[in-house]
Order: C-alpha cells, then sequence, then structure tokens
C-alpha cells in the first residue's frame, strides 16, 4: 500500500512540511514511526547561524518500528525485535548521523527525527528496545552524552562537581555526576524552574543567573560551596555560551578537571590566558565530541529504572507544525508562553 509521510526540511532559519512517499524497508533496515524527537542545543545553534542548504533535523529519536526489512532480527544488543516494538537510535551510523541529513528530496527521505518516519538505513547504525515511557526514552541520546563526559571527567567519589547550564545536557550531567559518587553537586544556570528540577534530580545548590549577573560574584559563592573556597574537583560546562568557558575555569580548584561539554557547534573564539587558566592551575582539561555506542548501552538501563524524574524534563511536547516556536522559545529566555521550557519535544501525531 502506498503511503505518504511528512517531514520538517529546514533552510536557513527557515521551516517547511513537506510530504513524502514511505519507503518499503529493505533487507537490513528498518523503519520507525516517530513518537518524539528532542530538539537539541546543536538543532538550535546551528539554527541560529542559519542552515545552509537544507536539511532533515532531529537526532534525538524515539520510535515504534512499523516494518523490518529482512535480515533484521534483534537491536544492537540482541534482543528479538518485532513490529510494534519501542526502539530508541544512536545518531552516528557509520557514514553518515541522523538528525542532520541533506538532500531531502532525495530517497529514502527520511533521515531525521522531525518527521512521520525514520527510516534507518546506514550501516552501523545502533538501536535498542525499550520499555521505558516515550518522556524518558527521547533523553537517552542526550543522556549518552552525559555518560560520555562523566565518563572522560573521572568523577570520584566525594568530589563537588559545577555544572554550567541547566538544559537538558546540564541536568543529565548532574545525574550522571551524582550517581558516579559526586558528594556536592552545585548547578549554575537559570532560569528558576529549572534550577527547581535540578534539585529535584540532586542539586545540593543552585545559583540562578537571572539573579546574580556578575561573573565575579558567581564564582564566589560557587568557592564558597567548596573545601577551603579552593574550587571544585570538576566542572563541567554544558550551557554552549563562550563567556561560560573562562568563567568556568575560575571554578576549578588546583590540579582540578574542566569537562568542555557544550560547543557541538562552531560559534566562534575566545581569549585563553593558558598560563594563567591551565597551567597554574595544574588543571586537566577534557572535553567530549558526540557519543560512542558504548554510552547508549551504559546509559539506558539507568534511564530505565527511573529513579529520578526524568520525564519532568520534557516541559513541552509539540506537533510539526509549531516546531518553529519550539527553537524561538529555546532561543528567547526559555519561555513557552508563560511556561519555563526545558526539554522541547516533537510528536509528529500530535495535532
Amino acid at each position: 500500500m502506498n503511503r505518504t509521510g511528512r517531514a520538517v526540511v529546514a533552510s536557513g532559519q527557515n521551516f517547511e512540511i513537506r510530504e513524502y512517499p514511505v519507503p518499503e524497508p529493505a533487507p537490513g533496515t528498518i523503519l520507525l514511526r516517530q513518537e518524539l524527537a528532542g530538539i537539541c542545543g546543536t538543532d538550535l545553534h546551528n539554527w541560529q547561524k542559519g542552515i545552509e542548504g537544507e536539511m532533515l533535523l532531529g537526532h534525538e529519536n524515539v520510535g515504534i518500528i512499523d516494518a523490518i526489512g529482512k535480515g533484521v532480527g534483534t537491536d544492537y544488543i540482541g534482543n528479538s525485535i518485532q513490529e510494534g516494538d519501542r526502539v530508541i537510535l544512536a545518531p552516528r551510523a557509520d557514514e553518515r548521523v541522523y538528525g542532520f541529513h541533506p538532500d531531502p528530496d532525495e530517497a529514502p527521505h527520511f533521515g531525521g527525527g522531525f518527521a512521520d518516519y525514520i527510516y534507518l538505513t546506514y550501516s552501523g547504525t545502533c538501536f535498542i528496545k525499550t520499555g521505558a515511557p516515550i518522556d524518558v526514552a527521547v533523553l537517552t541520546e542526550p543522556f549518552a552524552i552525559a555518560v560520555h563526559a562523566v565518563m572522560r571527567a573521572k568523577v570520584k567519589i566525594g568530589d563537588t562537581v559545577v555544572v554550567q547550564g541547566s538544559g537538558a545536557i546540564g541536568l543529565l550531567t548532574l545525574v550522571c555526576a551524582k550517581i558516579s559518587g559526586a558528594a556536592k553537586l552545585i548547578m549554575v544556570g537559570g532560569p528558576s524552574g529549572r534550577l527547581d528540577l535540578a534539585k529535584q534530580l540532586g542539586a545540593d545548590v543552585t545559583i540562578n543567573i537571572e539573579e546574580f549577573s556578575s561573573v565575579e560574584e558567581r564564582t564566589q559563592l560557587v568557592r564558597d560551596q567548596t573545601l577551603h573556597s579552593e574550587g571544585a574537583d570538576v566542572v563541567f560546562e554544558c550551557a554552549g555560551f563562550l563567556p561560560a568557558i573562562t568563567e568556568g575555569l575560575g571554578y576549578v580548584k588546583y590540579s582540578g578537571v574542566f569537562c568542555e561539554v557544550g560547543h557541538f557547534v562552531d560559534v566562534g573564539s575566545f581569549e585563553l590566558n593558558p598560563n594563567q587558566m591551565l597551567m597554574r592551575k595544574n588543571l586537566r582539561l577534557e572535553a567530549v565530541w558526540s557519543s560512542q555506542h558504548e554510552h547508549f548501552v551504559r546509559g539506558l538501563p539507568i534511564l530505565e529504572q527511573d529513579e529520578f524524574p526524568f520525564a519532568d524534563m520534557v516541559s513541552h511536547v509539540l506537533p510539526l507544525s509549531r516546531i518553529r516556536e519550539g527553537f524561538e522559545a529555546l532561543d528567547g529566555g526559555y519561555r513557552l508562553g508563560n511556561e519555563t521550557v526545558i526539554k522541547i519535544a516533537v510528536n509528529a501525531q500530535a495535532e
């Protein structure tokens, strides 16, 4: 039976919904009916710069198996699969990344999550069956980033950890630091609604950048919460703003760790004094680029245990027709109407 499906095509700062024929899965592929796709900070930063050409976005995905091509019987970790199963996927495959798909008019069309379907065609695709609710499962990709960051920074039992940025990546990094043994967790971000959720997720101290606008004041507040006011053992920069890097370096104690997590898009350069900011602090500087399949395998079971209020992070679910509102809310003070935005997800089935 011939079917058509919708996909959001992004170009510059514009969004257009187009209809395409839905393919029957070829051998070695599967077709998913999209349930939710999160709007990521990377999507936002690319949109702020202006999308070059045309692109199918949406790389934080959870969907239901609609049809299975010949030769596919199990997911990445060996679970048997069938039509109707819910799966999450790692966007990075061998030759391409789902959610950064150029040439949308070229078949098979459905290479991003802001659509009715997503067609898993690339070799090396990692998809995993899950029983998690959709508003938890959609967090798997950002959670994998947090898993990667905390593993890379080597958070130890008893550490004092600062997380800059209270969006999804920052909040999930907070959780990963907590379960890895951090004894004190300090969240620097805003607005207040996000910081309230940070407390529910384990933050011991929150510092609202809307209330404390001075870098010097915030730095002193952070240091006052550390042993002998020496600074934090580990600082994660998850805000994605260049000035946050130099500010965060000021939070780190001697022989501490600074881990950069917030700049997956090139937004420019900043001035750095390597002697004062790095060497004199005997600093260990880390950075993560995307996540490997290992981090999805490690992270998904923690989400499935649902020991934290993960679902509360998905503050808004919008239909395809309102995707621009979601991007503009993340670009304009993290509010949609009178409500604080945390994670916005797109549901192609919603009206």
